[in-house]
């Protein structure tokens, strides 16, 4: 077995996909429309399906945002240069909500964003 990828609802597709490819870095691998049932469902990720887990962003046609939940975390991407990572999040209309440094209780150096429709994502430094 093996992850195959994480499902989160957006409330507008577009502006994900923006998002996710441009501050991210990620690469829009498919994309669906299901017009019977209103929702579109589109795939981003670092690496093809068949070898890395990727991102489902799912699309109900007929809502625009969702409560998030207490039980979501983040989703964790590495990046060789957290603070360059961060700085392209800004540039592309995301928010650092939390500026790279140690965690707390360690030494790993990590920082948090947030998408367009307030997922959180954390970076943990890998040189």
């Amino acid at each position: 077995m093996r992850l195959l990828h994480t499902m989160i609802r957006v409330g507008d597709l577009e502006r994900s996909i923006a998002f996710y490819t441009e501050a991210l870095g990620m690469k829009l691998l498919r994309r669906q429309d299901y017009p019977e049932g209103r929702f579109t469902l589109a795939f981003v990720g670092y690496g093809d399906e068949a070898t890395d887990a990727v991102i489902e962003l799912t699309h109900n046609w007929d809502t625009a945002s969702y409560e998030l939940g207490a039980g979501f975390g983040h989703i964790a991407i590495a990046a060789a240069d957290i603070a360059a990572a961060c700085d392209r999040v800004r540039e592309h209309g995301g928010r650092v909500t939390r500026e790279p440094g140690p965690m707390k209780h360690g030494s790993t150096v990590i920082a948090f964003v947030k998408d367009p429709d307030g997922y959180t994502i954390e970076f943990i430094e890998r040189k």
